[in-house]
């Protein structure tokens, strides 16, 4: 029997893959990713933390809304105590509903990653023409607001159709979150050249950690430290990437906020040890399409025109 495949790319065991560094050396590259959402009132899909109600469902649509109002600020004073970069996973409609937010991340020089325009909705379930639509009404919305094209993407839901790397890619995007297959940059291929696969967490990940597996707060503070400690520990071998992802409602909350402070004073003791990067996958990409072919995986199976469009997207706009 003959398995049906995606295509977008090779098996490459990581014990086996050319040698590279981290600018200045460093060994582990890590990020942290804070998902900002926002939702229809009384339809579609949403986050909970315990069971849905009959629409409206205001209990659970106000508790999402507490993120903005609330989380993301506290994660905002947080990340500027402890000097920590991020990246905000946006959805488009925030920049309506909550400016606010885009104005102290520009204020901060954080990295704005398109995340569709609401959680709400699931670009899986769409068909080409409106999925193409979708990634061009947030672009848009995003590089308006912005003065440049955003260089990443999350779906909603971490959602795709089978054709999803290949609208990102004509749409101008280097890289995409949405393929947790490995803990290096994986290039994929799509009909208009190469889309970098980055690094990001589906476990540790504060919204399936504590609202699906039902971890607490300091179970999921362990896990972000394990997970460094032993990153760190594997990447005296090879470069990798950590990265943890947050959404406002859940760790905004201070009964877990205070362990997430816990678990991120713990990595920024390692700030001066010059083996951790604390970066942001913008600033990852950039370094990554520097390097040469057959480096990356994937980028061995490189044409010269793909090589190209891939070396033309370098310059798509900053990483913030």
């Amino acid at each position: 029997m003959t398995l049906k495949t995606h295509g977008r790319y090779r098996y490459s065991p990581i014990s086996g893959r050319p040698h590279y560094q981290w600018p200045g050396g460093k060994r582990l590259a890590f990020y942290v990713a804070v998902n900002v959402e926002h939702f229809h009132f009384g339809e579609g899909l949403g986050h909970t933390p315990s069971y849905a109600t009959p629409q409206p469902d205001v209990r659970n649509f106000a508790w999402r809304d507490y993120g903005l109002r609330v989380g993301i600020w506290r994660l905002f004073d947080l990340f500027e105590e402890l000097q920590i970069p991020a990246c905000l996973l946006v959805n488009s409609a925030v920049y309506d509903y909550a400016p606010q937010i885009l104005e102290r991340a520009r204020a901060r020089g954080d990295e704005i990653v398109a995340h569709g325009r609401t959680n709400s909705e699931r670009q899986g379930d769409l068909d080409e023409a409106a999925e193409r639509a979708l990634i061009d009404e947030a672009t848009a919305t995003i590089t308006r607001h912005e003065g440049h094209t955003p260089r990443g993407w999350l779906g909603p839901w971490i959602s795709e159709t089978g054709s999803t790397p290949d609208l990102l890619k004509e749409a101008g995007y280097t890289y995409v979150l949405d393929w947790p297959l490995d803990d290096q940059p994986v290039w994929l291929a799509t009909r208009a050249g190469p889309l970098l696969a980055m690094p990001y967490p589906v476990e540790i990940n504060d919204a399936p950690a504590m609202l699906t597996r039902h971890h607490t707060a300091a179970d999921f503070a362990g896990l972000i430290v394990d997970q460094f400690d032993e990153m760190l520990r594997q990447s005296a071998r090879q470069p990798l990437v950590c990265a943890i992802s947050l959404h406002t409602p859940v760790v905004g909350q201070p009964f877990r906020l205070v362990q997430l402070r816990r678990a991120l004073q713990h990595i920024r003791t390692h700030a001066d040890s010059g083996h951790v990067w604390f970066t942001r996958p913008g600033e990852i990409a950039d370094h990554v399409v520097t390097l040469p072919r057959g480096v990356v995986p994937g980028s061995e199976t490189w044409t010269s025109k793909s090589s190209d469009n891939s070396s033309a997207n370098r310059g798509s706009g900053p990483s913030r």
